[in-house]
Parts: structure tokens; C-alpha cells; sequence
């Protein structure tokens, strides 16, 4: 605990030491992620170049300047410094703050714009997703999962992205049938979803992106998984604009390996993107994943939700955080134990963009 005690001590004085935002005015190249500035007026309008990773600076900088500057925002940032704001994403027009001064409370146009962020699925932003899923079964069973799912997007170079989409089950809690309708319900981790797609940086409205996906065995119980080194391609179509975003986002997966007792797959996901922003970073929207299983016996194939669900930006802690709330129900699915409805928890939190830069010029 002295230790410790001591550590803080040393940390405060570092931090009384760093020069404040008003005496060190330090230029950045503008970042056209998730950026933030300060508010006020000495602040500099964010760019609205959409040319990512670009070098340009509004004023020379020496480098121990510069690095203070930005290791002091970024601390300021962390710690839920009222005085920062979020810069506007490229293609966007410039809006009124998005910090009261007074409260450092996100409102107005910025909390919109990131919600469209958040809900565009080859944003530029870095976001840790962590989803609850609570599904009625058709034999009256409850399978719940909890599904961590970060999005990891870096710059290759200024024209091209690199967006990593890993989704990991941290728990699947499954009904297995024990024969004359008893059910003991198992809980384990899940497989591992990734999806790596390349997109244009520079689309404008489109939202455009396409790569491979893969699932990989990591179930630690037999009834969690499906046992089976699966790949196939994926794709992003889609429109955003200050309104609305209309799109598709499937993946197609086959087994390509694994355990010779599991039975080989062929599914498909497709997630309608479909969701109307309002005002102070609320949404409302299309919820729920198509699915098709092309190995199950005819009138089994396809399970189609018909959901609805409310988000909002808003603080939780000291980050920025998007919240939703969700329910779907499937008009069709598998008539033995296939998924009827589902009521659906979802908290995004904002996280710094740790590499800003193109890894290629």
C-alpha cells in the first residue's frame, strides 16, 4: 500500500508538472477518426479532409511540445476532462460543440454523429462492443450468450482500411436434453468469430467493404460449439448519410477442418443495417441477424427476426458509451429448438484510437 501511495505521488506530480492547454497550443495532424479537441476559444475547427492519415499540420511544432500536448490530452481524456470534445467525421459538415462546458455532457449533432459512427459497420473509430442475448427456444428453453465484440479499424494507407471485427463468446449457456423432457443447462465459452475487411477510405456516402471470415473451435464444451475450422467471405453495401444508414452485412461460412465427429456446416449471417438517427444521439432501428443453415432439413434452413431496437449516446464513467435496448421476434425458425425471441442488451463504450497513423504511405 506505501508503495502504491507513493507511485500516485509521483503520478500527481508529473501531471502538476505537464504545461496546461492554454500555455502549450499544440498542432496535430487532423485525425479523421474519433478525435478530440479542446472546446473553446482558442480551439481549431476539426478538419473535414477525407484523406486519412494525412501529414498536414496548421503550425509548426517542436517534438517535445507536441508530445506533451498530446499525451496531456489524451490523460485529460481519459480522466473525463469537460473541456474536450469530439471532432466531426470526414465528409461532414461542422457542427456546434459537443461538450457543455459546465458538464462535459455529449448533446446535440456530435452525439448524433457518433452514433452514425457506431452503427456504421467500417467506421473509422475504435469501439469495444459487449452484447447479451436472452433467446426463448421453441422447446421452451433459454439459450443466453454474452458476445465481446471490439472494432479495431487501422489505416493501411491514406486510401485503404484495415477493419478487424473479432467477436468472442465469453459465455454460451446451452439447454441439453437429458430424454423425457428434462433439460440441464450448460454454460462454457463459445467459438471465435473474426472478420478482416479491406475498405476505401475515401467512399464518401457508400459504405463499402469486403474480405474473409472465419469461425475457429475455442468452445470449451461440446454444446457450445460446433467443433468444425470454418471460412468463407464477407461484405459490407450500404449508404449512410445525416439521417438514416440502409445496408447489408452477410457472412458465409464453410467447414474447412476439425474434430472428424462433428458434422460438416454451411451457414450464413446476414445483418440488415437499417436505423433512422434522431436528435442528441438517439437511434432507432432494425434489429436482428438473418441466419440460414443450407445443412438442415428443408422448412429448418432459416431463421428470420423481425426486431426493433432504441439507442443513445451518452456518458457512463468517462468515456462516451452507446447503450441499446432491443427485442426480436423470429417470424420463422427452426421448428424443434430454434430460437422464438430474444431480448437483446447492448453497451458500446469509445475507446482512443491507439494507432492514428498509415501504417504504408
Amino acid at each position: 500500500m506505501r508503495r502504491v501511495r507513493t507511485i500516485l505521488s509521483i503520478i500527481g506530480v508529473l501531471f502538476l508538472l505537464l504545461p496546461s492547454p492554454g500555455a502549450v497550443r499544440a498542432a496535430e495532424p487532423p485525425d479523421t477518426s474519433l478525435a478530440f479537441r479542446p472546446v473553446g476559444d482558442e480551439a481549431q475547427p476539426a478538419s473535414t479532409d477525407e484523406t486519412r492519415g494525412s501529414s498536414h499540420v496548421s503550425a509548426p511544432v517542436t517534438p517535445q511540445t507536441d508530445g506533451a500536448a498530446r499525451f496531456l490530452d489524451r490523460t485529460r481524456f481519459a480522466l473525463g476532462d469537460p473541456t474536450l470534445q469530439l471532432a466531426q467525421t470526414p465528409g461532414m459538415a461542422p457542427s456546434p460543440a459537443a461538450a457543455s462546458p459546465a458538464t462535459g455532457e455529449l448533446e446535440g449533432p456530435s452525439a448524433t454523429e457518433l452514433n452514425r459512427q457506431l452503427t456504421n459497420p467500417v467506421s473509422s473509430i475504435w469501439a469495444l462492443s459487449m452484447q447479451f442475448n436472452n433467446y426463448n427456444l421453441a422447446n421452451h428453453q433459454w439459450n443466453y450468450n454474452m458476445q465481446f465484440q471490439p472494432v479495431l479499424p487501422v489505416a493501411l494507407t491514406k486510401d485503404w482500411n484495415l477493419i478487424t471485427r473479432p467477436v468472442i463468446q465469453f459465455y454460451n449457456s446451452v439447454p441439453v436434453s437429458q430424454g423425457n423432457g428434462h433439460y440441464n443447462q450448460t454454460t462454457a465459452f463459445g467459438d471465435l468469430t473474426l472478420v478482416e475487411m479491406l475498405s476505401p477510405a475515401n467512399a464518401g456516402n457508400w459504405l463499402l467493404g469486403a474480405g474473409p471470415t472465419f469461425i475457429f473451435p475455442t468452445a470449451t464444451s461440446y454444446y457450445t460449439g460446433q467443433g468444425r475450422w470454418q471460412a468463407g467471405p464477407t461484405a459490407v453495401v450500404g449508404y449512410l448519410t445525416k439521417e438514416y444508414i440502409l445496408g447489408v452485412f452477410p457472412q458465409q461460412w464453410w467447414s474447412i477442418g476439425g474434430s472428424g465427429g462433428r458434422a460438416n456446416t454451411s451457414q450464413m449471417n446476414l445483418q440488415p443495417l437499417a436505423a433512422y438517427f434522431f436528435g442528441e444521439g438517439w437511434n432507432i432501428g432494425y434489429s436482428g441477424n438473418i441466419l440460414a443453415d443450407w445443412t438442415a432439413p428443408s422448412g429448418n434452413v432459416w431463421t428470420v427476426p423481425l426486431g426493433v431496437g432504441i439507442g443513445k449516446i451518452l456518458k457512463l464513467g468517462r468515456l462516451p458509451v452507446k447503450v441499446q435496448l432491443a427485442g426480436q421476434w423470429m417470424a420463422v425458425h427452426p421448428s424443434n429448438s430454434g430460437q422464438e425471441w430474444n431480448i437483446q442488451v447492448q453497451i458500446t463504450p469509445v475507446i482512443p484510437k491507439l494507432i492514428k497513423e498509415a501504417l504504408f504511405e
